[in-house]
């Protein structure tokens, strides 16, 4: 055998070696070892109230200081992006710095939801930071016994003022992933239909949840990206068309239910629910 030959064996051989020692890649938290919501579904959204569901109902939202409902599959809702509602106080005191700002130091609010502060996914510290805490949020919806988280305000950057940008918000959103599928919880997108795609492929998305996509005329920008795993919710006071009109559209999910804008419990006059 010539030296050429034996050098070219021996290093062969020694490739081997290391890519039999190598380390197996490591897997993603995968979605494979979650339980997706079922599809089609009857869907009750609690987010007012949380109350026994009407008979048929097989899929239930609730706010994550809720339990959840028996015996049927359960999403959490979880604000990931905003304050929530009766939070001010604490957050202005202890997380300020975490608060997306205006040019004057002032914290940004939604204005549909003035008493919300929009969160400051800016930069790798801070969605670092953030994330533990609303981690904390996604692993309280586990323990309780949810299935599945869906997280509100992606879309915060459209009224951040020009302070964030969409992948600001999914690279926090991967953050985010990656804690609910390491609790076995599958997770879902909440708006910013037009960037369902990457919300699916970069941060790791299983399902969408939507309010409104009929009305807004964006149900198919979700379904086209997850299939028939989207749920929707309508309102009464912003129906385009009549229910039953909602419900023969084609681009419509299977999963689609009418609520009152309030979503009070069924004790309030103001009570509305009904499905495709």
């Amino acid at each position: 055998m010539t030296p050429l030959v034996t050098a070219l064996r021996n290093a062969a051989l020694a490739c081997a070696v290391v890519a039999l020692s190598a380390p197996a890649a490591q897997a993603q938290p995968a979605a494979a070892q979650v339980q997706l919501p079922p599809v089609p579904a009857v869907l009750d959204y609690q987010l007012g109230a949380a109350y026994t569901p009407p008979a048929g109902v097989t899929l239930v939202t609730r706010d994550s200081t809720a339990t959840p409902a028996p015996g049927i599959y359960n999403i959490c809702y979880v604000n990931g992006f905003q304050t929530q509602p009766g939070e001010r106080d604490l957050w202005l005191k202890n997380r300020k710095d975490l608060l997306l700002s205006d040019s004057k130091g002032n914290p940004i609010i939604d204005p549909e939801w003035p008493d919300e502060f929009l969160l400051d996914t800016s930069t790798s510290a801070k969605r670092t930071r953030l994330a533990e805490i609303t981690g904390a949020t996604i692993q309280l919806c586990a323990q309780k016994g949810f299935k599945a988280v869906e997280i509100d305000n992606l879309d915060s950057y459209s009224r951040s003022k020009g302070k964030l940008t969409v992948d600001n918000n999914l690279a926090y959103a991967t953050l985010l992933a990656q804690r609910a599928h390491g609790l076995n919880l599958a997770i879902g997108q909440k708006n910013s239909a037009e960037e369902s795609r990457r919300a699916r492929t970069q941060v790791g998305f299983d399902f969408a949840f939507s309010e409104e996509c009929h009305a807004y005329e964006e149900c198919s920008s979700y379904s086209d990206v997850y299939g028939t795993h989207v749920m929707d919710v309508e309102y009464t006071d912003n129906l385009r068309g009549t229910f039953a009109n909602v419900c023969r559209d084609a681009d419509t999910p299977a999963t689609t239910t009418l609520r009152d804008r309030d979503l009070v419990g069924p004790g309030n006059g103001a009570y509305r629910f009904d499905h495709c």
